[in-house]
Parts: structure tokens; sequence; C-alpha cells
């Protein structure tokens, strides 16, 4: 980032920032994201945008925050003590606490032990493996434009395929719900409109641009930062707000992926904050352990700015005209063409960068990330962190 950029960001903070880093603060990889730290009491802005969104009282929105970092910390734990018996986990926005999924093979000390540790034990037909191995024969399958997505739905214990309202009479999606139904249990879903990418036509005064298009940063990465694969080619030249030159797409993947990593260079440096465009302060970023399903999370990008929803599904292939993407984490944050490769966020934790969606921040819609420890195991990079 550009000096002069400090002024849009927050000289004080950034200035901080630089010292921490400076004195020797130890970055998180991605193989050592999964244990967050000591949270920091969440902004005013952050719960003034929680109290918009979700309509709650101050309390509230810190105890359902409180009550999700407890959920993300357990979820891992719950996987391992589940084993084979895993059916998947979620966020219960209701209780306040972590549903777990298991088979009806799970043994009693199992469910004693998952209980214990604070989760909510529901039986379920199918375990994790199962559904697992399920989505992946239809990901294989060919899927037709009015298909939008699929994605494993533990609480459903199925694949749910969501297809575009006005196309779930067409023939040939008929016949993709015929073929996945012979691969695994799916539900059929509906959306309003097909997903698309998010980028944008050059314009002004926003943060980056590849070529003619235009895109939002991601995350700060040691070296550079990570963002949509879908934004540029690798070697392609990338300029900042002001247009001056900030480094080269060093990796991009899409379809089937949607990620990429910049350089950054000749003036410019990273830091660990993604901007609250006004709406919100600018929040600092201290790693990326991973939101279940029914968790919060809010969205940077440089058209639409700040908006914050829920996670709804993990691990959702989705059918963009250009090809299938995998992995994909489903929201129902808003979003608007030149958010792509901008930040998602659940409290301080990295979550991804956003990939697409349908409809826009007027009329609502969803939108999807690229989980962001993904991005770093698959390019060796340490995520930059205060």
């Amino acid at each position: 980032m550009r000096r002069k950029r400090l002024m849009h960001t927050g000289l004080a903070a950034l200035l901080m920032l630089g010292g921490l880093t400076a004195a020797g603060t130890l970055p998180a990889s991605a193989s050592d994201s999964a244990a967050p730290t000591a949270p920091a009491p969440a902004s005013d802005g952050l719960l003034s945008a929680m109290r918009h969104d979700f309509g709650l009282t101050k309390a509230q929105a810190e105890e359902r925050l409180k009550a999700e970092r407890t959920a993300t910390k357990l979820d891992p734990k719950a996987r391992k003590v589940a084993g084979d018996a895993y059916g998947g986990s979620w966020f219960d926005v209701k209780s306040g606490r972590l549903t777990v999924a298991v088979t009806p093979g799970a043994s009693a000390g199992t469910r004693k032990e998952l209980r214990a540790a604070g989760a909510t034990i529901r039986t379920v037909r199918h375990s994790a493996r199962q559904l697992d191995a399920a989505k992946a024969r239809i990901d294989r399958l060919s899927a037709p434009s009015g298909v939008s997505s699929w994605h494993v739905d533990p609480a459903a214990g199925s694949i749910v395929v969501d297809v575009v309202r006005h196309k779930l009479a067409d023939n040939d999606v008929q016949r993709f719900l015929a073929r996945a139904r012979q691969a695994g249990p799916v539900t059929v879903g509906t959306v309003a409109k097909a997903p698309g990418t998010l980028a944008a036509g050059t314009v002004g005064g926003d943060p980056y641009y590849t070529g003619n298009v235009r895109c939002s940063i991601g995350f700060s990465v040691y070296g550079g930062f990570v963002t949509a694969g879908h934004c540029g080619q690798p070697f392609a030249a990338v300029y900042g707000w002001d247009g001056s030159y900030v480094g080269n797409f060093q990796g991009s993947s899409f379809p089937d992926n949607d990620y990429a990593w910049v350089s950054v260079g000749s003036g410019w440096w990273t830091v660990p904050v993604v901007l609250g465009w006004g709406t919100v302060s600018d929040q600092l970023v201290r790693g990326s352990a991973v939101a279940p399903p029914g968790s919060s999370i809010c969205r940077s990008g440089s058209t639409s700015h700040w908006h914050c929803g829920t996670v709804l599904a993990l691990n959702e292939t989705v059918n963009y005209s250009q090809g299938s993407v995998h992995e994909l984490t489903k929201t129902s944050v808003c979003a608007e063409p030149g958010d792509s490769g901008g930040s998602f966020i659940s409290g301080d934790q990295a979550q991804g960068v956003t990939s697409g969606g349908w409809g826009d921040c007027t009329g609502g819609g969803e939108t999807w990330f690229q989980p962001v420890n993904e991005i770093l195991n698959r390019y060796g990079l340490t995520l930059h962190t205060a």
C-alpha cells in the first residue's frame, strides 16, 4: 500500500501495526491458524453493523460473537471426537451452540464427550464422508446453466442442488437432477438468479486494476495479497487505487478454483487490515479459524463496501458460465461487480476472498467466497496478522 494510502486507512492505526510487526510479532500460517488467539473486544462499528443487519441489541450482538467464537474453537475438536460417525456441524443461532451430527453408530462415550464439550447432538442417517463422496460424484457431472450450485447440507442430510427458479422445468436441468439423485441423497432448492463473478470494468478510485478489470484486495500475506483468480492471469500487472504499479499476479486459478495472489512492491507494503469503508472501523486480522455454518460474517469490497450476513454452507460447487468452481463457501451477504477478490471476515478471523454471487445490495442476494486457508496452503503463503 503506498504511503499516501494512509490517509484512507488511518495513519495512527497503521503506524501502530507497523511497529508491532517490526517488534517481531509472529505471523500466522495456514497450518497454525486453526487455533485463534485470544479475541479482542468487538469494535463499536462491528457491533453497530450487527445490530443493523441482524436486528440485535448491543448485548445480543456481543453474546452472539462470544458464542460463535466458542463454536469455532470447538468445531475441529468435535470432528476428531466423532471420527467416522461425524455427520457435519453448524452453529445454531437460536441455541447459541455448535450442533454436531453423528450417525446411529456413534458410541455412547462419543456422544457423552461431545455433550460435555458443549455441543448439541443430532443423529443423522449419512456420515459426512458419505455425503462428501456423493457430492464428489455430482462434481463430475456436466451441469447446465439452469443449475446454480450444489453443496452438502449436514442438517438436511443430503446434497442440496440449487436451480434457477424459472429453469426448474427445463429438460437439461431435470436430466441433471436425475443423474445427481443416482449419486446420492439430493434435495432441490431454488434461487432467483444464476450466479456470476463480480469483476467490473475500469472505474476511478478503487483498490486495484488489471487490464480493464477492477477487483478488490482480499487479505495481506507476507510479500503480497490474495484475491480472486478470475480477476487476472499469472504475470499480469496490477495497479493500485491511485493508478501506480503495485506488482504482478504470481499465481492464479479459475475456473475449478477461484484464487490468486499478487506480489507487492514499488513503494507499497502490506498491513493486516480489512477496510470498514466508514460503516465500521477498519478491522484487524488476527488469524484464519474457519467459522462454521450459521455464523455471522462480513464482507468488504470496493463497490458495495461493507455488508454482513450468515455462513450458509461450506464446500459448495458453483456453476459459473465459465465453468464450475469447487470448495466455495456460501453466504447470505450481498455483493456487486467490482467486489470480486474482497475480504470475508468473521470477527477478527479471515475467512476468504469474494468469488461471485447473484443479486445486489439493494434487493439482496447470495455470495460465495474461496476459503483463505486453501489459498495459503496452495501457494505456501503466510497470512499477515496483527
